[in-house]
């Protein structure tokens, strides 16, 4: 037993452990209730887990870091508020109402990193007074009576509204697989041209046959019922672009390289400051467009905007995902598999009429088995 654990420790397992989990979880619940896999209830799935799946992109930024952020949850609820106010009782186009919350989260995000890198606060304490402060403003804002709707027929309602047509959405699932398909190639070439290690053609081709089949199966269920959801396409488009900045930027190296190391990356000549800054930043303004997405799927903000275990499944989801707890290592699509797992077990659950604390209890042990591989990866890795 010891043996398999240390082999398992020193064995960079990747995704796999997270697919293997979501087949599992397709499996039982499937079998249980035969409404888990129908094109409706797999739908509904895939318009859940947008908003909280954005808000913990955000997370991943400071996670990788080694750092956290509590304030999540409330700036998203008080940036959807904000924007709410902004485009109900001041007539902002909806558009401008969305650009000014963002910007505001991001001046949140930007005093976060300040009082962490100039004051030397832990990010622990910064950001849990960030969650009690900004949840106590959005409260403020809100007023006595607790709750703002947005117009059924304004464009903020209908984001979450909107579906792709059948053409759109396989002309959508071939952009991805050709841009995905033609990156690989260019970046195989430079590698080889730079004499470094490349990924073997057919294990290449292995993983793009992969992809197609992922997308087009579903496009092909989700067509099913009413099409592509508008709401998925975003958090999609948002998991693509932060991965290919983490990948292929220099910020992105620099975000790596901090959180394996800050002082070593210090020596390198690298800003940890306003490497720092950013990340804290690009989370809170994540965060707040994750509340976005929320209060336009509920067409309403109100006073538990942002709140109950909002924060909690968006670091989850980071953490199960793949995002190590200890900096340095993890991608974006940490957060869309994360989010998968969570929101396939609570979707599960509420199928089969379970109650929410046996729900509470599978979650927290999915959570501890995720850090468990971690812990057992990091310990395995050469000092």
């Amino acid at each position: 037993m010891k043996g398999l654990l240390r082999t398992a420790g020193r064995t960079d397992l990747g995704a796999w452990p997270v697919v293997g989990g979501l087949i599992v979880i397709a499996v039982v619940f499937g079998s249980l209730n035969e409404r888990f896999l129908s094109a409706e209830n797999l739908t509904n799935l895939a318009l859940q887990m947008a908003a909280t799946g954005t808000i913990s992109l955000g997370i991943i930024m400071v996670i990788l870091l080694g750092e956290i952020d509590l304030s999540a949850g409330s700036v998203s609820g008080l940036s959807a508020v904000a924007m709410t106010i902004l485009s109900v009782h001041h007539g902002w186009h909806p558009l401008l109402a969305v650009a000014a919350a963002l910007a505001g989260a991001a001046l949140l995000g930007l005093l976060h990193g300040w009082m962490f890198t100039k004051l030397g606060m832990p990010s622990f304490v910064v950001t849990l007074a960030g969650l009690i402060g900004w949840q106590g403003l959005m409260l403020y804002l809100l007023g006595r009576g607790g709750t703002i709707n947005l117009p059924f027929e304004g464009l903020l309602a209908r984001l979450s509204d909107t579906w792709l047509p059948l053409w759109a959405g396989w002309l959508l699932a071939a952009l991805v697989v050709a841009g995905w398909t033609a990156g690989s190639v260019i970046n195989r070439r430079l590698r080889r041209a730079a004499d470094l290690p490349v990924t073997s053609g057919p294990w290449l081709a292995a993983r793009l046959t992969a992809l197609a089949a992922v997308l087009a199966g579903a496009v092909l269920v989700l067509s099913a019922d009413r099409g592509v959801p508008l709401l998925l396409v975003l958090f999609g488009a948002l998991v693509v672009g932060l991965d290919l900045v983490l990948r292929h930027t220099v910020f992105g190296r620099h975000m790596y390289a901090v959180g394996g190391n800050a002082e070593a990356a210090r020596r390198a000549g690298i800003n940890i400051t306003r490497i720092r800054l950013l990340a804290f930043m690009a989370a809170s303004t994540l965060a707040a467009f994750g509340g976005i997405l929320a209060a336009s799927r509920l067409a309403a903000v109100n006073q538990s905007s942002g709140g109950s275990d909002t924060l909690l499944m968006a670091i989850a989801a980071a953490v199960i995902g793949g995002t190590s707890l200890f900096g340095g290592r993890g991608r974006a699509f940490a957060a869309l598999l994360g989010i998968l797992v969570i929101q396939s077990i609570t979707n599960g659950m509420l199928l089969l009429n379970v109650d929410s604390s046996v729900r509470y209890m599978v979650t927290a042990v999915v959570l501890a088995v995720a850090v468990a591989i971690d812990s057992l990866a990091r310990r395995g890795q050469p000092r």
